[in-house]
């Protein structure tokens, strides 16, 4: 049997996929391993986009109220530029002000803190006493325990045999790896923020050389569609970013107030580090409640415990009522689908799964109830349209039987 061109085709392309299929099974480690290389490299770049589009928020903001009247060429020209170095000075200055504010109780906390430590053991020591007083089996065990003895001699000798054979180049080792990754990372950190710098400055050069390569490759009916998904990702992930903004500065001032009420220590540090740990989804303010229950407990263990009481208040306050009204309305997501959109994506992806699973999982609500509304209205069309014969020929039937006894008639005379 003779087959056409686009058989052939067809019979190529599938004997092609199916072997690429078989090559990346029998090298998958050494496909993982460039794919892992290839990643690397691209990171930074893509640090830097992220960047970009996090700071074109209020860049766009500051452009928009310092420049958006301005007629002149030389202020246009100047306009995004200046925006540029703006945004990024106030960056700096709120985190040079955090610092400044954060940093002074940081130091005095690790000041008194070998101090409070051992007030607190030694309380903790005179507590436990008091109450193995009470229990006199537990004092017998603890008594058999310190019978035993063990030769500290044979067991220095062993420490010192063991890093006499090769600790010394194991350390080594491990410090050149550490300042070799120190630097990777900071040349990293400066090509994503010089990277950043190019795609802020010429934004929409990029987007008309996207929206020409979609012109390009798609044909009218899927450009459509690819420029519309581009603008609602666009939109959720930026109205996303905002929310979370607006939600950690929320919680943060929600903490400052009633622990500078209530006269817990350190009220500032644990609110600003709560506030900023809030950033990862629902679960990040944990991080500073284990740290502000450290700092509070060396002080005051009935105030820590306050502290943790607070804390789980407002938690669910923040998880329930305030996170997903701020950041279910400003993504288009009801509160039930932020909280399954961070569960899927902190159990699949971790803390990165978390922060990027929402606007994604907007996005996708948001195509399928277009699509589910479409849908729904083809159908009532349908309907009606299968409507409209039937009552028509119900119309002609009654007409005909109303018809044939005045027929009946004529015939008779």
């Amino acid at each position: 049997m003779l087959m056409n061109r686009e058989t052939k085709r067809t019979v190529i392309g599938l004997i092609l996929f199916t072997a690429v299929i078989v090559l990346a099974v029998i090298h998958f480690k050494s496909i993982l391993a460039l794919g892992c290389y290839a990643l690397s490299v691209v990171a930074p770049f893509a640090i830097g986009a992220a960047i970009a589009f996090v700071i074109n928020i209020p860049m766009s903001a500051i452009e928009k109220k310092l420049f958006g009247k301005a007629r002149k060429k030389t202020a246009k020209k100047l306009a995004r530029p200046c925006s540029i170095l703006i945004t990024f000075f106030l960056c700096v200055l709120i985190l040079i002000l955090i610092a400044f504010l954060v940093i002074p109780q940081v130091t005095d906390a690790i000041k008194e803190l070998p101090n409070r430590i051992s007030t607190f053991m030694a309380i903790l020591l005179t507590d436990i006493t008091a109450w193995m007083s009470r229990y006199p089996i537990l004092q017998e065990k603890i008594e058999k325990l310190q019978e035993i003895k063990i030769d500290w001699s044979e067991v220095i000798n062993k420490i010192v045999e063991f890093l006499g054979n090769g600790v010394g180049t194991t350390a080594l080792v491990n410090t050149m790896s550490i300042a070799g990754n120190i630097i990777g990372g900071v040349t990293k950190a400066f090509i994503a923020l010089i990277f950043s710098f190019y795609v802020l400055s010429s934004k929409e050069k990029l987007q008309s050389q996207a929206n020409r390569l979609v012109q390009a490759f798609f044909n009218d009916k899927w450009e459509q569609k690819v420029k519309k998904l581009a603008v609602l990702l666009y939109n959720c992930f930026r109205n996303y970013i905002s929310g979370q903004f607006v939600e950690a500065l929320i919680l943060g001032s929600l903490f400052l107030i009633i622990l500078s009420i209530g006269g817990f220590p350190y009220a500032l540090l644990i609110s600003v580090l709560i506030a900023i740990t809030s950033l990862i989804p629902i679960v990040g303010a944990f991080i500073g409640c284990i740290v502000g229950a450290f700092l509070i407990v060396m002080d005051d263990p009935l105030k820590a415990l306050w502290f943790i009481i607070v804390f789980l208040i407002l938690q669910q306050i923040e998880g329930n009522l305030i996170y997903p009204k701020v950041v279910g309305e400003t993504v288009g997501l009801p509160a039930m689908w932020v909280l399954m959109a961070v569960t899927i994506g902190g159990s699949l992806f971790g803390v990165m799964g978390m922060l990027v699973f929402i606007p994604l999982t907007s996005a996708a609500y948001t195509l399928t109830r277009e699509a589910t509304q479409a849908r729904l209205a083809e159908k009532r069309a349908e309907s009606k349209a299968d409507k409209i014969p039937e009552n028509n020929t119900a119309e002609k039937e009654m007409k005909a039987v109303k018809s044939k006894p005045a027929n009946r008639k004529k015939i008779s005379k």
